[in-house]
């Protein structure tokens, strides 16, 4: 049933990896009524909402992909090493269609708000479309927001004066093109930096205003060998089986030797392989094992990047406003010739921290030593309100009437990074606290869980699920014990939520690994679920709770 008011069995907020799986799963396995609602007008999640120039996942192409169905990689290909926008969200509609999941979604849908009704145990979802409001209602409510959707547009003097286009990167006009433009971007994160080469080839200039300076390495993007992609089709059984039983799931075996214990000759030739092989988990990763863990062994690849960055850029000032000094501990970016781009004429580098903006002016941004950069168009890379901003830009509310902005103070917490008590029968697929990886293979083995969740709470036709507040509080713990075992705190970043003013830094992400955290939900569905026993009979099931050890191997 569709129309103002409408019932399901689970309702799915989302339609990127995510949502799209979960609809797949609950539906076609748990024979559930589902139904999916997105506020874009397609689906893709990110993909579809993130068309920026130079867009791409940072991710190598034979494993950001789903590996649940051996059909649709079979039939599957791709051209390069990575997989760009355009590419990812072809390659979503094709899986929709294939899976027949589009008879289930619907688009244009802006959830405004959730409540519990503890009486009727159901959701009440009330959303906006262009017809006017909708409310749907449903026993179990999944929500695949997105890790990076809420955007973070930067509160700068002036902004609303700007003559030109300003655009956000999570905003792109589809039709925008800026061939020929002066152009301004301030922010050099993960989506910076790819705008800023992509958008380097074709503008007539572009300004660069960077807030911190990066450790980027090479991507290794380029095309695909001759016989590349079906060789990997002849061993997908096994890709997919390392992926999850490695600790970043990027598709190589993480190191198991210290940087501290070779000598520098043979520390230098690790370093120089893995920056001509590409990629900046592998460079973090793969070449050492104490890199986000140990400051000394830290410092060996930062200083490797270092040197880099003074080999490329010609320019001794742009060189050293481009070198980072802080710890290596951010999520690592890799890009195509990042640093190269600076030594092109119509690059120019401006570093707020020297000269930060003091407002933006009709024609352009005046920074503090009384410069105008005059400009037709700004674009802001500032990134997101990420993992829990979705959520708290939401009218949630739980049992008793609590908001979710109420229950997340001082910050974020869930149980698995999948279920927040106080919030029966609602699922966040990549919540607060889920694992920090390649973001495929953790959607999937999330989604796979909460198949079996709902699956055993119609099985058993129970109470609404709700996690402990042992469950909730021993694994908020985890995670910070974990992140305090890593350097990765020690640094002011999005996964720490640094980068929105007046946000709490927070634990936001499990950094114990996937295969790790692939075990721990193995022994949740194995102890019976009964962390999701919820507060009803919390005081029964709480001894075997499923408690959850911060000793792991952090590499």
């Amino acid at each position: 049933m569709t129309g103002p008011h409408a019932h399901y069995d689970a309702l799915v907020i989302g339609a990127g990896f995510g949502g799209m799986y979960a609809l797949h799963k609950l539906r076609d396995e748990v024979k559930l009524s589902v139904h999916l609602v997105e506020r874009g007008s397609g689906l893709g999640g990110t993909w579809f909402w993130n068309r920026y120039p130079g867009a791409m996942s940072d991710t190598e192409s034979p494993f950001y992909r789903y590996s649940f169905d051996n059909k649709l990689l079979e039939k599957d290909a791709w051209r390069r090493k990575y997989i760009d926008q355009p590419d990812i969200l072809a390659y979503l509609e094709r899986v929709a269609d294939d899976l027949d999941l589009r008879r289930d979604m619907e688009f244009g849908v802006e959830v405004k708000g959730m409540s519990w009704d503890e009486e009727r145990e159901l959701w009440t979802v009330r959303a906006s479309t262009e017809g006017g409001e909708r409310i749907y209602t449903a026993r179990f409510v999944v929500t695949a927001l997105g890790l990076l959707a809420a955007i973070n547009v930067p509160d700068i003097p002036g902004i609303e004066t700007f003559k030109g286009k300003l655009v956000h990167t999570a905003e792109w006009p589809a039709d925008f093109d800026v061939k020929g433009r002066n152009v301004g971007v301030i922010g050099t994160g993960s989506t910076g930096t790819q705008f800023i080469v992509a958008a380097a080839r074709t503008a007539q200039h572009l300004t660069v205003f960077q807030r911190s300076p990066q450790y980027s390495v090479p991507s290794g993007n380029g095309d695909v060998g001759p016989g590349e992609v079906e060789g990997w089709k002849r061993k997908w059984t096994d890709v997919f089986k390392q992926v999850r039983s490695s600790t970043v799931g990027f598709g190589f075996t993480e190191s198991t030797v210290s940087a501290l214990s070779v000598s520098e000759q043979e520390r230098e030739r690790i370093y120089e392989d893995a920056w001509n092989r590409g990629n900046g988990f592998y460079f973090m990763f793969g070449t050492f094992n104490d890199i986000a863990t140990n400051p000394e062994a830290n410092e060996t690849a930062a200083a490797f990047i270092r040197k880099k960055i003074a080999q490329i850029v010609k320019d001794p000032t742009t060189a050293q406003r481009l070198t980072p000094h802080e710890l290596y501990a951010k999520r690592p970016l890799c890009n195509h010739n990042y640093f190269e781009v600076y030594n092109q004429p119509n690059v120019k580098l401006v570093s707020l921290k020297e000269t930060p903006i003091e407002r933006i002016v009709p024609e352009g941004v005046l920074t503090a030593d009384g410069t105008l950069h005059k400009l037709d168009t700004l674009v802001l890379a500032t990134g997101f309100d990420a993992v829990d901003g979705n959520y708290r830009r939401m009218d949630l509310r739980g049992r008793g009437g609590t908001t979710i902005d109420e229950h997340w103070q001082p910050q974020p917490t869930s149980y698995l990074g999948i279920a927040t008590r106080g919030f029966p029968n609602m699922f966040m697929v990549m919540g607060p606290n889920g694992p920090f990886t390649n973001l495929v293979p953790a959607i999937e083995v999330q989604v796979e869980f909460i198949t079996k969740l709902v699956a055993h709470a119609v099985e058993t036709n129970g109470p609404p699920l709700d996690v402990t507040a042992e469950a909730e509080d021993s694994w908020t713990e985890t995670c910070k014990s974990i992140a305090d075992m890593t350097l990765f705190p020690k640094i002011d970043s999005w996964i720490f939520g640094a980068n929105i003013p007046g946000k709490q830094h927070s634990v936001l992400f499990y950094l114990g690994g996937l295969s790790n955290y692939l075990g721990i939900l193995s022994t949740v569905e194995e102890q019976g679920f009964k962390a999701f026993a919820g507060d009803a009979v919390a005081e029964k099931t709480a001894p075997g709770t499923v408690t959850h050890t911060a000793e792991v191997e952090i590499q």
